[in-house]
């Protein structure tokens, strides 16, 4: 009995370690980033408009 709850232990601590960096990604207290596309003006060598689109997110 004992060798089955020492490696019942074992074996939850195992998937409890797996599974908190998984977890690490996501943003507590439902925070979503605020993100929006921003566009720069430039002009290149030969004078002509580019438009870069920026993703900027807070």
């Amino acid at each position: 009995m004992r060798k089955f709850i020492v490696s019942a232990t074992v074996a939850l601590v195992a998937t409890v370690s797996f599974a908190a960096p998984s977890q690490a990604g996501y943003y507590s207290y439902d925070y979503q980033p605020y993100c929006f596309i921003k566009k720069v003006k430039a002009y290149d060598y030969y004078g002509n408009v580019v438009i870069k689109r920026i993703k900027v997110c807070k």
